[in-house]
C-alpha cells in the first residue's frame, strides 16, 4: 500500500514539474514577447495584449482583413526590389530619361534603388514580427502608424511597378532574363523561408480543434512546397550545361569608349578601353553644318559640354547645326567630374581628372585613325541631320568619304550598322562589315551580305545565336554591363557584347553561374531532401509536446488556464506537502 502511495506521488510530482517548466517558459519569455508586441502593435505592457490560443483565430476580424494587405505589401515590394535591382544594367539609360525630363543629372536610379531597399526591409520586419507574435500565442493588433506605413509601401510598390511597366517595359525581359542565373538560388532562399514557417504553421495546426481548420492552414503550406520542389522541372539556363561545350568568351567593344572611366565619345575614353583590353570601339555620329563628322550621342549639347557657358542662348540648338569651328571650342570633359554619370564609378588619379578637364568634342576621322592604329573594331550609329542641313541628303556620302579618304582605316575593321543606302555602301565600301539591327530570316540577312548582328541584349536567345552562327552570322549584343548578364551573354555563344564597363569584365575568366547538369540536379535534390527531412521533424516535435503536454491536462490544466504567477507561486510552495 504504502509503495503504491509512493508511486502515487512521483506520478505527482512528476506532472507538477511538467507544470512548471510550461509556467517558467510562459513567464521567463516576456522581455521577448514584450518587445516583439511592442515594435508591432505598440503595446509594451503586460496587460495590453491578450493570448491566444494556436489552432484558434489568431485576431480580430479586422486584424485578419487587414493581414493579407501586409502580406501583399511585402511581395510587391519585393517584386520591385528584385526588378529594380536586376535592372542595375540600364541605370545609366533611366537617369539620362529623367535629364532629358528635368533639365539636369542626377543619379534617380540609385536613390530609387534605395527607397525600394527600405521599404521592403521594413514590411518584412513586420511580417517577421508578426509571425514570431504567432508563434508565441499572442493576438497580432498592428498599431495604426505601420497600417498607413503597410498602405504607403504597398501604394508606391504598385505605382512604380505600373509606371516603370509603361515607360519601361523591357525590364521585363531583364528580369526573365535574370531567373537563368538566380532561379537556383532563388529556389534554395524560397525552400529556406518554407522551413522557417514550418513552425509556427505546425503549432498552429497540430493544436487546431477541427479537422477543417487543420487543413485550411495546413494545405496551401503544403501546395506551394510542392510546387517549389517541382519548379525546376520547367527551369532553363544555358549555363547548366556540359563540361567543354561552353564557348570562347565573348570580345569587348567600348560603348562609347570607357563612360565609367572618362567622358563618353571622347579620345580619353577610346584610350582607357585600349588600355583595359577592349577589343572594339563604338560611338555615335553627327554631322557639323559644315559636313564635319564628330562623335555626339545626345541631339543637343547640353549634357556633355558646357555649352551653357559658351553659348548661353544655343543650348537648345541641335549639335548639327554647329559649325566645326565653334564645336571645337566647347569643353567635352568637365561635366563627367561634376556630375558622375555613373553610380559604381570609381576614384580618377590626379592625372587622369586633369585629362579629362582638357577633353574637347573628338572628330570621326580622329577616332578612326586611333582605332586603325591599335586594330580595333569600330562600329557605330550615324545620325541623320535635321531638316535645313546642307548635308541632310549626302549624309552617308560624306561619312563614307571620311572614311574611305580621309582617315586611312582598314575596311574590315568597319562594322557597318546602317541601313539605308546598304547595296550602295556594299558596292562603294565591299570590305566592310554589314552589320544589322535587328533579326531576320538567315535568306534575308544572307541577300544583304549580312555577317553580324548587333541586338539589343533583351533579345538573347542561345537558340537564334546558335543558328545564325551555324550561316556564319556573328551576333554583338548590347549594352550589357554587369557581370551576370554578360555571364549569359556568354553562355549562350554571343560573339560580342558593347560595353561601358571593358575594365570590369575583361578580369572574368568564366561565366559566374556554371554547373552541370549533373551537379544541378544533386543540388536540387539535397536541397528538397533536406527541407522535407527539417519540415517533418519540425512537425513531429510539435505533436510530441502536444502529446506530452496532454498527459497532465486533467492535474495541472486548471493552473495552465489561470495563468496568473500568485497561483503558480503557491503551487510550488505546496509540492513538498506533496512528496511528503
Amino acid at each position: 500500500m504504502e509503495a503504491t502511495s509512493t508511486s502515487l506521488k512521483r506520478i505527482k510530482f512528476g506532472k507538477l514539474k511538467v507544470v512548471r517548466r510550461h509556467l517558467l517558459q510562459r513567464y521567463e519569455h516576456q522581455p521577448f514577447i514584450s518587445c516583439l508586441a511592442g515594435f508591432y502593435s505598440c503595446r509594451w505592457k503586460r496587460y495590453q495584449r491578450r493570448r491566444t490560443e494556436p489552432g484558434k483565430c489568431c485576431c480580430k476580424t479586422r486584424e485578419c482583413v487587414f493581414f493579407p494587405l501586409l502580406v501583399g505589401a511585402f511581395c510587391f515590394s519585393l517584386v520591385f526590389l528584385y526588378m529594380w535591382g536586376e535592372a542595375k544594367n540600364d541605370y545609366n539609360n533611366f537617369d539620362w530619361y529623367n535629364y532629358g525630363n528635368l533639365g539636369f543629372w542626377f543619379l534617380w536610379s540609385l536613390v530609387l534603388l534605395v527607397v525600394a531597399a527600405i521599404l521592403f526591409m521594413y514590411i518584412a520586419l513586420l511580417l517577421v514580427l508578426a509571425m514570431c507574435l504567432l508563434a508565441e500565442g499572442q493576438q497580432l493588433y498592428l498599431h495604426w502608424s505601420h497600417k498607413i506605413g503597410t498602405f504607403l509601401v504597398l501604394g508606391f510598390s504598385i505605382t512604380a511597378l505600373f509606371i516603370l511597366s509603361v515607360l519601361w517595359g523591357d525590364q521585363w525581359k531583364t528580369v526573365r532574363l535574370s531567373f537563368q542565373i538566380t532561379a537556383p538560388y532563388l529556389h534554395i532562399g524560397a525552400i529556406t523561408i518554407m522551413v522557417l514557417l514550418s513552425w509556427p504553421m505546425a503549432l498552429y495546426a497540430i493544436r487546431a480543434d477541427k479537422k477543417v481548420v487543420q487543413v485550411v492552414i495546413v494545405g496551401p503550406y503544403l501546395a506551394i512546397l510542392l510546387f517549389l520542389f517541382l519548379i525546376p522541372l520547367g527551369m532553363y539556363s544555358p549555363c547548366i550545361r556540359e563540361v567543354g561545350t561552353l564557348g570562347p568568351k565573348p570580345a569587348l567593344i567600348g560603348h562609347r569608349g570607357a563612360p565609367m572611366l572618362a567622358p563618353e565619345n571622347t579620345e580619353m575614353s577610346f584610350q582607357k578601353t585600349i588600355e583595359h583590353g577592349g577589343d572594339g570601339l563604338e560611338t555615335d555620329v553627327t554631322i557639323s553644318y559644315d559636313g564635319v563628322p564628330f562623335l555626339m550621342h545626345d541631339s543637343s549639347l547640353r549634357r556633355t559640354t558646357n555649352i551653357r557657358e559658351v553659348y548661353p542662348n544655343d543650348t537648345a540648338q541641335n549639335a548639327a547645326l554647329f559649325s566645326w569651328d565653334a564645336l571645337k571650342e566647347l569643353n567635352a570633359g568637365a561635366w563627367f567630374l561634376k556630375d558622375k554619370p555613373f553610380s559604381c564609378m570609381g576614384s580618377l588619379s590626379r592625372a587622369d581628372q586633369n585629362q579629362a578637364m582638357n577633353q574637347s568634342i573628338y572628330k570621326l576621322s580622329n577616332f578612326l585613325r586611333l582605332a586603325d592604329s591599335q586594330n580595333k573594331l569600330v562600329i557605330f550609329d550615324l545620325y541623320r541631320p535635321p531638316e535645313k542641313h546642307p548635308y541632310r541628303y549626302s549624309w552617308i556620302n560624306r561619312t563614307l568619304e571620311v572614311i574611305l579618304n580621309e582617315s586611312g582605316i582598314r575596311p574590315h575593321l568597319v562594322l557597318w550598322l546602317e541601313n539605308d543606302m546598304r547595296s550602295f555602301v556594299h558596292s562603294v565600301a565591299p570590305g566592310f562589315q554589314q552589320t544589322m539591327g535587328t533579326k531576320a530570316p538567315v535568306e534575308d540577312l544572307l541577300m544583304d551580305n549580312i555577317v553580324k548582328l548587333n541586338l539589343a541584349y533583351t533579345e538573347m536567345s542561345s537558340e537564334d545565336i546558335r543558328k545564325y552562327a551555324e550561316a556564319n552570322i556573328t551576333t554583338n549584343l548590347y549594352v550589357i554591363n554587369e557581370p551576370w548578364l554578360f555571364s549569359l551573354a556568354w553562355c549562350s555563344g554571343a560573339h560580342s557584347v558593347t560595353t561601358n564597363a571593358v575594365h570590369t569584365l575583361k578580369n572574368l575568366s568564366q561565366p559566374l553561374f556554371l554547373m552541370t547538369p549533373q551537379q544541378y540536379n544533386i543540388m536540387w535534390i539535397l536541397t528538397d531532401l533536406a527541407s522535407v527531412l527539417l519540415i517533418s521533424l519540425i512537425f513531429a516535435l510539435h505533436w510530441w509536446r502536444e502529446r506530452s503536454f496532454s498527459c497532465c491536462a486533467h492535474d495541472g490544466g486548471s493552473m495552465l488556464e489561470s495563468g496568473t504567477y500568485n497561483k503558480f507561486r503557491t503551487e510550488l510552495s505546496n509540492m513538498p506537502a506533496v512528496v511528503a
